[in-house]
């Protein structure tokens, strides 16, 4: 379902965009999906709506080997991209699991905020955009996929994610969608 409004207090959560995520072949280029999410970051700190910025550092404890990386993952590994242009008002999640919200503060912070709806963008689709998504749904915020704004390793499961998965759980939109959104001040 398309992007039908803007709610008062939404926020940008920017998933993985990370120096050992992003040289990692993809979809869609990477380069492309980090500057369309620091575009959307600038516009939610414009109208200064909630940006959420999160890296994977680790997995989640008691895990099998299933999933581990087969690589020793360099020092600068779980550093957010410089792009992002982080800003001391944003708030980091470092997660251990797929997705965002399980085992982490992010709704602890982001319910006392008022936030009701979640912007999503970042890398892997099927993987850790698709994990916050289906979270966000269950815990009641109104998701909106902005789906050129992120990418997977795998074109099946991104297809698979956008067409399928993301019509079921939540509303998609582009960034120039979102950004005429955020500029208009629609949802006010």
């Amino acid at each position: 379902m398309p992007l039908t409004k803007l709610d008062t207090v939404a926020a940008l959560i920017v998933i993985d965009l990370q120096k050992g995520i992003v040289g990692l072949p993809t979809v869609h280029p990477a380069g492309e999906i980090i500057a369309r999410a620091a575009q959307l970051a600038r516009a939610f700190r414009e109208r200064k709506l909630p940006v959420v910025l999160v890296n994977v550092s680790g997995r989640a404890p008691g895990r099998t080997e299933a999933g581990a990386a087969k690589f020793a993952p360099a020092a600068d590994w779980a550093e957010l991209v410089p792009e992002l242009g982080a800003q001391p008002g944003d708030h980091l999640v470092t997660k251990h699991r797929v997705g965002a919200f399980i085992g982490t503060d992010l709704h602890e912070t982001l319910s006392p905020r008022g936030v009701t709806q979640i912007f999503l963008a970042g890398v892997a689709t099927s993987v850790g955009v698709e994990a916050t998504a289906r979270s966000g749904y269950d815990y009641g915020y109104n998701v909106v996929l902005v789906v050129d704004a992120m990418t997977d390793r795998d074109a099946e499961a991104h297809r698979f994610s956008v067409e399928k998965i993301f019509p079921r759980i939540g509303e998609t939109a582009t960034t120039d969608q979102v950004v005429q959104l955020l500029q208009g001040g629609a949802g006010e």
